[in-house]
């Protein structure tokens, strides 16, 4: 039965994937927003519910500290993972904004968080109101810094004439699809995690976090094979962020989330810094500006070691 949850979890997240990407294109026609704003907003909030609702729900019932394995694990495998094999399909384009906000951003925000957990082995209320708000200000700051003549480039011009009852249609399908494929994934990846005799600090760290990841891996696959590289950088750049500000700041203003597994400060997060800062020498070296096969070879090959030392640790 967890084998089935898996397959039809999977096949669901694709297919809400497909329809996320499709709207999300149609809606920056709508709004005179770039790819990328639209990818690091419309698509990142939507591929974050995941995480969203796991924490959220482990809050409610009295285990709060899956939130942070969740999140640390699910953002290396956005990076590791999803970014890696999204390269290796095709090579990635890297925009200007990536350089001067979007990474910048992410970094900060990963940083943030890695201090707040270090400081008291926890994440208060007040610690999550700071990131929350943060998440506000930066979702402000990238809609009202785009430039109202930038132009969107292939795009496909028949989502343009889109009506917006059918985008709406679009997004209620992508995060039905999202929401049940994730809860059947996650559900079939853990009961088989348990049965192998393995922690919940390694499920939530690898099997909840690559679960919760597969609507990134969906989304940005398929906007991969579309040519829709932008939305599939921003995608991946805004989900961090979006997990660290609106799940973890969420989640610890609803409940304040301890620091249980010692592992989470000593290795993992480390990862996650780790990968965060790696995307920038591997957009400027040795070719400038796109993330190619090779360099998403690296980086599953990393999230591979990243793996074996979690389980073997």
């Amino acid at each position: 039965m967890s084998i089935a949850y898996l397959i039809l979890g999977f096949i669901l997240l694709v297919v809400g994937g497909e329809f996320l990407v499709r709207s999300s294109v149609a809606l920056s026609f709508k709004l005179n927003l770039s790819k990328i704003v639209i990818g690091m907003t419309v698509v990142s909030f939507a591929t974050s519910a995941p995480e969203l609702l796991v924490s959220l729900q482990a809050a409610l019932n009295g285990s709060p500290a899956i939130a942070i394995n969740n999140v640390v694990g699910s953002n290396i495998a956005n990076i590791a993972l999803v970014l890696g094999i999204t390269a290796i399909i095709g090579a990635i384009g890297v925009d200007r904004s990536f350089y001067r906000v979007n990474w910048p951003i992410m970094l900060m925000f990963s940083g943030t968080l890695w201090y707040f957990l270090y400081n008291d082995k926890q994440l208060i209320a007040i610690e999550g109101a700071v990131l929350f708000v943060s998440l506000i200000v930066f979702i402000i700051y990238i809609i009202k810094s785009q430039k109202p003549t930038e132009e969107l480039d292939d795009v496909d011009d028949a989502l343009a004439d889109v009506s917006n009852v059918k985008i709406s249609i679009w997004l209620i399908i992508g995060a039905l699809a999202l929401y049940f494929g994730s809860e059947w994934l996650v559900e079939g990846a853990t009961d088989i995690a348990e049965r192998l005799g393995v922690s919940q600090a390694v499920i939530g760290v690898t099997m909840i976090a690559i679960g919760t990841s597969v609507p990134e891996l969906a989304a940005s696959v398929i906007a991969a094979l579309k040519q829709e590289k932008a939305i599939s950088l921003g995608n991946l750049i805004g989900s961090n962020i979006f997990n660290i500000g609106s799940v973890l700041g969420l989640t610890s203003m609803i409940k304040t989330i301890p620091v249980t597994d010692a592992s989470i400060l000593t290795r993992d997060i480390f990862w996650m810094l780790l990968f965060a800062a790696i995307i920038l020498p591997l957009a400027l070296l040795p070719s400038r500006h796109k993330i190619g096969r090779l360099k998403g070879l690296v980086l599953v090959v990393l999230y591979v070691v990243f793996i074996y030392l979690v389980f073997k640790g």
